[in-house]
């Protein structure tokens, strides 16, 4: 069965392993989500779960969400996804989902949004490489040629500077190191996109699948 849940980024650390090696893991807060929608083929064309995290006050949803959360039965939560899945067969509208869905070993992909970096130069943002230093040159971080000059305007793709950070990042085929399910915490082996206190999105790995 496909799985999938929302967690907050909590932070990093290291663990060991039975032969002392160190393991660098994100400690991510998985759950507790709540089904909030089921759809189906034959109501929605397609198959999906929608799925609720992290209280908020009904106050601060809007009227529409607040009727499509007492819909199914359930308190206002912050964030609300929805996953495509092959087979809904296994999620029923109010099932609540923790960490344990996940088991140590299995290979996810986690999904989140990078740390933003503000407005960057081409060797921040692009990797160029810069111009010489000595010798009276003064070009040393500039974005280089334009490209042709009959053609009078600059070409669509041209590595320029601009904003950095802040795009959907999905890392794949990472290893569940531990599950806590007292604390709905999972400890994934490597690094995800996104600050702590970040909304994470964790499913089965596409790779590990193949």
């Amino acid at each position: 069965m496909q799985k999938a849940i929302l967690g907050k980024k909590i932070g990093m650390t290291q663990i060991f392993d039975e032969v002392g090696r160190v393991i660098p893991v994100t400690v991510i807060e998985a759950g507790p989500c709540v089904v909030v929608q089921k759809k189906t083929v034959e109501t929605d064309g397609y198959e999906a779960i929608q799925v609720g995290f992290a209280q908020v006050k009904e106050k601060k949803v809007t009227k529409p969400m607040a009727g499509h959360f007492g819909k199914a039965g359930q308190t206002p939560k912050k964030y609300v996804r929805e996953f495509r899945l092959k087979d809904t067969a296994g999620y029923e509208v109010g099932q609540e989902l923790k960490a344990d869905v996940f088991a140590e070993g299995e290979w996810v992909d986690v999904t989140g949004v990078s740390r933003g970096k503000g407005f960057a130069g081409n060797i921040k943002r692009h990797g160029y490489s810069r111009g010489p230093t000595t010798h009276g040159s003064h070009y040393h971080r500039g974005p280089g040629s334009m490209g042709a000059v009959d053609a009078a305007r600059v070409f669509k793709g041209k590595k320029l500077p601009g904003r950095m950070g802040g795009d959907k990042i999905t890392v794949q085929k990472l290893q569940v190191v531990r599950v806590d399910t007292d604390r709905n915490i999972l400890l994934i082996r490597g690094a995800v996109p996104g600050a702590r206190g970040g909304l994470l999105t964790v499913k089965n790995s596409e790779k590990a699948a193949n």
